[in-house]
């Protein structure tokens, strides 16, 4: 894990040079926007540098459509400030998103086509959807989508993608910046950038930031729109390091979901309608214990952790029950393989919680928190199918123009023979 190392110079100023370099050495650069109070800052400071440049650059926003009005609002003032001087890219189109309120639906889709009686909202005018790109798939996953996106808007060249992520947000994204897994996968070894594919790099120009930076920024520029959510967000008493946007049902995101029926009543109806488990999850995710799977849990009368994962595992639907086993039996065969011959029942909590030890406990924990893809147990998401195709297509494509490059210089020689032959008799 890399050091904290401190400057003599304010982290604006230090924004404001990284940016400056992005400028001077991609020839294509586009802007991940969302909406929130990081992402504002960043692309003010984007398009500061880009104005005094007289250059444009993409913006790619994706709109999940459970989002709230205030941000929708924000969104579309943002593009009509800076119109002159961007691509936009306002993109609705099915996309999978994870629900972690309910066992019965742990994934949705924004913008599904059988669904538009109960869409919270009408597409906005001028919208992207699948159509306009290549690579785009109905049902693809969000994390998919953005490093094709950049990957096509590069078209080869030396890309950019400005990403709004802060250290101090969590772990995660620390170790984005941080991790010494990052060396070579930099661009001139800027720590502050890392390759996504090929040639293109996602930059983070205010990874540094504090949330006190956030909002010194926005007051000292008055001028400079801000998403008015947060300014309901203060009146509700929320604190500044628990104000997050994002779509409201992943497994972080869902502890603000209580906030849309103060925040927005409207809104809230909608999603209500829109999304299963919305309502229960509003209700029961402050608290703690069994119901939700944080911090202290405990198992019924009778039971061990083993048996109470069997008791919660029968209670599932068969789709998501078979799912969790598929992961379950990966999980005790990884165990197996460094010499567990059975998994115990509980392991110390600071072990438990590090992942450095294997237990009943913890896969009845994962249950309870409806972590789907069983990250506390340190797994990962996988790729989708749509993403494999895409690749599949892609890399036939990619062979096929080598091949057609190769018959082209084939015949080149050819005739460059002929015509040498020709020149001699």
């Amino acid at each position: 894990m890399g050091v904290k190392r401190f400057s003599d110079i304010d982290v604006l100023t230090a924004a404001r040079r990284r940016i400056v370099e992005t400028f001077d050495n991609f020839q294509r650069i586009y802007v991940a926007f969302s909406g929130g109070k990081d992402s504002s800052v960043m692309m003010h400071l984007v398009m500061e540098e880009a104005i005094k440049r007289g250059r444009k650059v993409a913006v790619m926003f994706i709109d999940f459509e459970a989002q709230y009005a205030e941000t929708i609002a924000h969104i579309d003032e943002m593009f009509a400030l800076y119109r002159e001087s961007i691509e936009p890219h306002w993109i609705c189109m099915p996309m999978l998103l994870r629900n972690a309120v309910t066992n019965y639906e742990p994934r949705w889709t924004c913008w599904d086509e059988t669904k538009r009686d109960a869409w919270i909202r009408e597409k906005p005018l001028g919208c992207k959807t699948e159509r306009d790109y290549p690579f785009a798939v109905p049902g693809m996953e969000f994390e998919e989508f953005i490093v094709l996106f950049g990957e096509w808007y590069g078209q080869g060249e030396l890309t950019a993608g400005f990403i709004g992520i802060r250290a101090q947000e969590s772990l995660h994204r620390y170790c984005a910046i941080a991790t010494w897994e990052k060396k070579g996968k930099t661009f001139g070894g800027r720590r502050w950038t890392t390759n996504i594919v090929d040639r293109v790099f996602n930059v983070y120009p205010i990874y540094d930031w504090l949330t006190e930076d956030i909002w010194r920024y926005h007051a000292r520029h008055p001028d400079k729109p801000h998403n008015g959510i947060y300014d309901r967000m203060n009146q509700a008493g929320v604190k500044l390091s628990q104000q997050r946007l994002c779509q409201p049902f992943g497994d972080d995101q869902r502890r603000g979901l209580w906030l849309y029926h103060i925040l927005e009543p409207q809104t809230w109806f909608k999603l209500v309608a829109r999304v299963n488990g919305a309502n229960s999850g509003s209700l029961y995710i402050e608290e703690k214990g069994n119901i939700t799977g944080y911090h202290k849990i405990t198992k019924p009368d009778g039971h061990t952790w083993k048996s109470f994962c069997n008791l919660l595992l029968q209670t599932m639907p068969k789709k998501t029950r078979d799912h969790y086993v598929a992961r379950f039996k990966k999980f005790i065969w990884g165990w197996h393989q460094r010499g567990y011959t059975t998994i115990p029942e509980e392991a110390p909590p600071e072990l438990e919680a590090k992942c450095w030890a294997p237990s009943w406990r913890r896969m009845c924990k994962v249950l309870l928190r409806n972590d789907y893809w069983c990250k506390g147990l340190g797994q990962a998401q996988p790729k989708s199918e749509a993403y494999g195709t895409y690749i599949r297509l892609r890399d036939a494509r990619r062979a096929e123009a080598k091949r057609l490059e190769h018959e082209r210089k084939k015949q080149e020689r050819s005739q460059r023979r002929l015509f040498d032959a020709e020149a001699v008799a």
